[in-house]
């Protein structure tokens, strides 16, 4: 028996809460406005993992799977400008690669703007701290704004160096090395930890035609057609970056 229901603006299920602990399983299917891709997500299921996603497009015949997600969510792959960094992400047991953009433009008005889509808006406020406090890079006078292309929603940790990589992209306007991933998790002292799954993010990297990393230090030795640039800390993106050292 499959049970159709409502969700509230913060996507838990509307209703009395007997509903969810009655079902075995309870799925999600998120789409953004405008994008023809849907997201198959398990909230609960009492016979196997929630961490997994299934990735549909919409076409003229219905839904269809998509068997490469990393190739849909990265589009055409041309010239990538300042500001886009293709972030190595994991999707429950599926290595995903995703494009964040950034925008750091003057701030027309007292107050700049915060703005993010696809990414938590807590995690960006922390990385613009860190990036301020650690790196003497300063965002009170500007607007920022992040994308997470394609409409996929990212929350794990490793995607905060993608995300900084995009925002000093932005910042001293010099773009990423075209064919270069980037993951890793930024600590509030600016330390780079290492993620989980290094090597399966390396691969997916390699198999969509991409030779660069710049990812934490212990990720190094994971990549075998992969050159790994390893940091210790985000400073020595910045400093990079900058000076487009790669």
């Amino acid at each position: 028996m499959v049970l159709v229901g409502h969700v509230t603006k913060d996507g838990q299920i509307a209703g009395p809460r007997v509903v969810e602990h009655m079902v075995d399983a309870v799925l999600s299917f998120e789409g953004e406005r405008g994008y023809p891709f849907r997201i198959l997500r398990a909230a609960k299921n009492r016979f196997g993992a929630t961490d997994e996603i299934g990735v549909f497009e919409m076409t003229d015949a219905g839904l269809s799977e998509v068997s490469n997600p990393s190739a849909l969510f990265l589009g055409e792959g041309g010239e990538r400008a300042a500001g886009a960094a293709v972030f190595a992400g994991i999707e429950g047991s599926r290595p995903v690669l995703v494009e964040f953009q950034a925008l750091v433009a003057p701030s027309a008005y007292g107050t700049p703007r915060r703005a993010v889509v696809g990414w938590d808006s807590g995690r960006l406020a922390m990385l613009l701290a860190v990036l301020e406090a650690r790196c003497g890079i300063g965002f009170g006078d500007r607007d920022v704004y992040l994308n997470v292309a394609g409409g996929l929603r990212v929350s794990e940790p490793a995607a905060d160096l993608a995300a900084a990589a995009a925002l000093i992209s932005s910042a001293v306007d010099v773009p990423l090395p075209q064919r270069a991933v980037v993951f890793g998790e930024i600590s509030l002292s600016g330390e780079v930890r290492a993620v989980g799954r290094a090597e399966v993010r390396l691969r997916e990297a390699a198999k969509l035609g991409f030779d660069q990393a710049i990812a934490p230090e212990s990720a190094a030795n994971g990549g075998k057609n992969v050159k790994v640039m390893g940091l210790s800390r985000l400073a020595e993106a910045v400093e990079r970056i900058s000076q487009s050292t790669f």
